[in-house]
């Protein structure tokens, strides 16, 4: 064990040991930030290792968005992965069955979703248990990550080891704007009242190796989100919870402990258009349709756009050579205020509107 991980280790255990009330508040911030500061270190040194041996898991992303399946061994990823896609995952009710990352391409309302099946996670995993590392690795890549369980204590240990590693579902960045400097101290401004107190901030920040820096804080933020700022190495992506083989004896018992979750049986496909359309809607897909001066739109293939839903997404999607050319675009559909509406590049898109783009030569 390296004394990076032994010191993170005596911190955690002191964390754990730390009653938490208004008293001990401030070190139980600090211990945090501490322990995040060592956390970054560890991260530094395993991307050094891994950039010498090669990483173990790597998949090329392709489709319009990419979601993984994330579960612990045996929930049933690898039949989902098969019956949503046309993936062969390989199948069987033992641990680990899954070795590589397998992907296969979810085609839905023209978009096309590339689904990847990890490794199954463990307990323990950001701790290299399971190679663990390497499979949050990836999952760090994803739009969006589906959570697969089959028992409901599963779906908060999946998500403890996810924050582990730096992700934060369901969750949008602080906004704080920190710029970082050679020199001048911190200087801390803020359009909102500070709960921590400025001090105190000032504590955490230079814990974290923070001494240089102008801040400026427009929420108010609580410890984990300033050192989440600080760290600003975090992944912010959306989720969805499924509860797999609903159809089993004394599933409906286990799901109400659940909470809000998908019901599926992916054997017998159950539910599973509910989820494809979950994964549509949480992904924020607009499907636009071009056509050219005096011809019909293409209704038969869309360009798929994801959360920049503007013209001028529209023009990097197609080739950034657009942007440079453009000179206004008309817009058919529910964004238009009238049929043929003439456009710039800030308009706001609606899926299923029709656009057509007029570029300079």
């Amino acid at each position: 064990m390296g004394s990076v991980e032994e010191r993170i280790n005596e911190l955690e255990e002191e964390l754990r040991t730390t009653k938490y009330n208004k008293a001990t508040a401030k070190a139980v911030g600090i211990l945090k930030a501490k322990i995040a500061k060592l956390r970054s270190e560890q991260e530094l040194q395993t991307r050094k290792s891994q950039g010498i041996r090669g990483p173990s898991y790597g998949v090329k992303k392709t489709g319009d968005a990419t979601a993984l399946l994330v579960g612990f061994p045996s929930v049933g990823k690898s039949t989902l992965l098969n019956a949503l896609t046309n993936a062969e995952s390989k199948v069987g009710a033992y641990e680990f069955t899954t070795i590589n990352v397998i992907p296969g391409m979810m085609e839905y309302k023209g978009a096309k979703i590339q689904l990847l099946d990890v490794p199954g996670i463990v307990t323990g995993a950001t701790q290299g248990r399971g190679r663990g590392r390497e499979v949050l690795s990836v999952i760090r890549n994803a739009d969006i990550v589906i959570i697969i369980v089959d028992k409901a204590w599963q779906a908060q240990a999946i998500r403890n080891e996810l924050y582990a590693a730096g992700m934060r579902l369901d969750k949008n960045p602080p906004n704080v704007v920190i710029k970082r400097k050679a020199y001048g101290g911190l200087i801390i401004t803020s359009t909102v009242k500070l709960s921590l107190g400025e001090e105190y901030i000032r504590e955490l920040m230079n814990e974290m190796g923070l001494h240089n820096a102008s801040v400026l804080f427009r929420q108010d933020v609580t410890i984990e989100e300033l050192i989440d700022a600080v760290t600003g190495n975090r992944i912010y992506t959306p989720s969805i919870t499924l509860f797999n083989k609903i159809d089993e004896p004394g599933a409906e018992e286990e799901r109400e402990k659940l909470g809000q979750c998908i019901s599926i049986s992916a054997e017998r496909g159950l539910n599973l258009n509910i989820l494809r359309e979950e994964v549509f809607k949480r992904l924020e897909i607009a499907r636009v349709y071009m056509k050219k001066a005096g011809e019909e739109p293409d209704m038969e293939e869309p360009l798929v756009l994801r959360k920049d839903h503007t013209i001028s997404g529209v023009c990097k999607k197609i080739h950034r050579e657009f942007l440079k050319r453009f000179q206004y675009a008309r817009v058919w559909g529910k964004s238009a205020r009238f049929e043929g509406q003439k456009v710039g590049l800030d308009h706001r898109l609606h899926d299923g509107d029709v656009v057509e783009l007029h570029l300079s030569r």
